[in-house]
């Protein structure tokens, strides 16, 4: 009989004796990894050109990495050696999978039946692709995972080999194909993409990279048992999920071209000015590399880029924010609203009014935390009456909130400059924006089971 590993068999006794919910298992599987990655950065020998970090700004690289949201305190290309840079790539690999997938699926390598908790945390597809098992799904993630970076990998070393040396281009391709896919941002070289942004092969590499990690594992899925003849049509999660973000990716190209014309994609000709815009609307949900100074967008384009932020990628993927499905259901429930109707529906199908009210829930929350962390961040990062009147800065502030509670990775320049507190509050930010919304949903959709059909007397209230 085979054995299960030490690991895993650690892992269900853990489970077992603290009696873990789905939620907790996922908060405290990612939590568990950040640790390790932390102590890795302190411990290890070999990773750092010069002195180590210290407690904090391990914390908060090992925080970004495993969250894949790319906002760093240091130059990973001068301050990391190749097996400092390695460490932090393991992390993004790990985090963007999420362990809890890679320990369901050795559980499934050996033949065994994953825990209900690990299977319920990994994700329960039933209701998007009910031919698919929890085990089925996560053997297609890691392949489909790996085949991407794979391919990605091999067309970025096909583009850097004669500018970088065909030896000298193998590790930046294979690191920046696991960190776009992964949706992390991070890169090996220290303008990030700046200094490809006029080498389309590179930018359009990587935009494809970060489409492909944000649409959702589930949409790929759909999209392999279509192909295959599985079924006649693709889910509505899917058609959603992939309108949605074909609209965004458009819209955001046009109104950088409009808004950045005189500005940052001034220097461009008329095909590097196109690429550069549809990268600057592929980035923001939720990968972090940037071809362009962010600091010096024209405002409109500072604001487009927090909505993206905040909008972010497609559920079931390596991208955060508040998800493309979740803006459709709203776009959806105000045009039903609109037209009077009490209930959401499109392509001949109404959508649950449980899952509306989620997605509200998750639109509402995700605002309500950025303006709270805005409000911490500028108590802890402007003091002082002088420095309080530097509107520009607390900007640039906002715009940090966003990206780390979006796990986006771009930045304003002012990552480095943040104080001890500051970083800390980014770390929380980012390590809530990867596990915290898929926590509350699994937290409420187990209330709602434990409260059944009763309900309480009803009370009107005027709004408006």
């Amino acid at each position: 009989m085979d054995r299960p590993l030490p690991a895993l068999a650690l892992l269900a006794r853990a489970r077992g004796r603290l009696d873990l919910s789905a939620p907790q298992l996922l908060v405290s599987s990612f939590a568990a990894l950040i640790a390790l990655g932390t102590g890795g950065l302190l411990l290890l020998p070999g990773l750092w050109n010069g002195p180590g970090v210290g407690f904090v700004d391990a914390l908060f690289m090992a925080t970004s990495a495993v969250c894949v949201t790319g906002l760093s305190v240091l130059d990973v290309s001068t301050r990391m050696t190749f097996w400092g840079q390695l460490w932090l790539l393991v992390l993004i690999q790990l985090g963007g999978l999420g362990i809890v997938t890679l320990a369901a699926l050795a559980v499934s390598a050996l033949g065994r039946r994953a825990s209900l908790e690990v299977e319920e945390a990994v994700g329960n597809p039933a209701t998007i692709l009910p031919s698919s098992s929890p085990r089925a799904l996560v053997r297609a993630v890691v392949v489909a995972t790996l085949s991407v970076e794979a391919a990605g990998a091999l067309a970025l070393w096909l583009s850097w080999a004669g500018r970088l040396g065909a030896r000298e281009a193998v590790w930046p391709a294979v690191f920046h194909a696991i960190s776009a896919f992964c949706n992390a941002g991070f890169s090996t070289f220290g303008p990030n993409l700046v200094g490809f942004a006029t080498h389309p092969p590179t930018v359009l590499t990587i935009a494809a990279l970060i489409i492909a990690g944000g649409i959702g594992f589930l949409v790929f899925e759909d999209v392999r048992h279509r192909l295959a003849g599985g079924r006649r049509r693709l889910t509505l999660h899917s058609r959603l999920a992939i309108a949605t973000t074909g609209v965004l990716l458009a819209l955001g190209t046009l109104l950088y071209l409009l808004f950045e014309a005189r500005e940052t994609l001034a220097p461009f000709g008329p095909v590097d000015r196109l690429v550069n815009a549809f990268f600057m609307a592929v980035t923001p949900r939720t990968a972090g590399f940037n071809a362009v100074d962010y600091d010096a967008l024209a405002n409109p384009s500072v604001l487009l880029t927090i909505a993206l932020m905040w909008i972010g990628g497609s559920p079931g993927s390596t991208a955060g924010g508040v998800k493309t499905t979740t803006v459709a259901l709203i776009a959806l429930l105000l045009l039903a609203r609109l037209r009077g109707r009490g209930d959401v529906s499109i392509a001949n199908r109404s959508v649950p009014e449980a899952t509306v009210q989620r997605a509200v829930g998750l639109a509402v929350g995700g605002l309500l935390i950025l303006v709270l962390a805005a409000f911490v961040l500028s108590w802890t990062e402007l003091p002082g009456p002088a420095q309080a009147r530097d509107r520009a800065h607390f900007v640039r502030l906002l715009f940090e909130a966003q990206s780390a509670l979006g796990t986006v990775g771009l930045s304003m320049g002012v990552t480095d400059e943040l104080t001890p507190a500051g970083r800390l509050v980014i770390v929380a930010l980012m390590f809530l924006g990867r596990v915290g919304p898929l926590a509350v949903l699994e937290s409420m959709a187990r209330r709602s089971a434990r409260h059944g059909r009763w309900r309480l007397a009803r009370e009107d209230v005027l709004v408006g």
